[in-house]
């Protein structure tokens, strides 16, 4: 919506500039926090400006070296994971290695243990999980293998 747009533009940009850029189309820029360089982020095409396919994924680090992580054992993966302090997303941000160490290992009958993922958006404003499994799906993929495995 151009009001929008205008009273964006009025925020954000000094008066000279403003008139040199009458008649272009702005968008706002992107904001983002903690100084993170990009190849530090978990999240590293979120906004969907890069290839979504596994080559994709494997060029921005996704499977780098799960194979090798998966061969540690469990009781490295979660003790790495607890170690990380790595915490939910959800509203209590429960401390994830902690989460995984309830999972069960073995059971005596040999009947399989499942993992599941809740991609669930019902929180009122919560519109994380969607963009997740839309543009940085092998990161879903590739957490599974590891979490699963342990």
């Amino acid at each position: 919506n151009s009001d929008a747009m205008l009273s964006f533009v009025r925020r954000a940009v000094p008066q000279a500039t403003r008139s040199a850029a009458r008649g272009l189309q702005l968008q706002p820029a992107r904001a983002f926090s903690g100084g993170l360089a990009d190849q530090d982020r978990i999240f590293q095409n979120i906004y969907g400006e890069h290839d979504t396919s596994i080559k994709g994924a494997m060029k921005i680090g996704d499977y780098h070296q799960t194979d090798k992580i998966v061969q540690k054992g469990w009781e490295w993966i979660i003790n790495e994971i607890k170690k990380s302090g790595l915490r939910g997303r959800g509203g209590a941000g429960f401390p994830t290695g902690l989460k995984y160490s309830f999972m069960p290992k073995h059971k005596p009958d040999g009947r399989p243990s499942y993992l599941v993922v809740n991609a669930d958006e019902s929180e009122p404003c919560t519109c994380k999980d969607r963009e997740i499994l839309r543009n940085e799906p092998h990161k879903l993929v590739d957490g599974r293998l590891i979490v699963g495995s342990a």
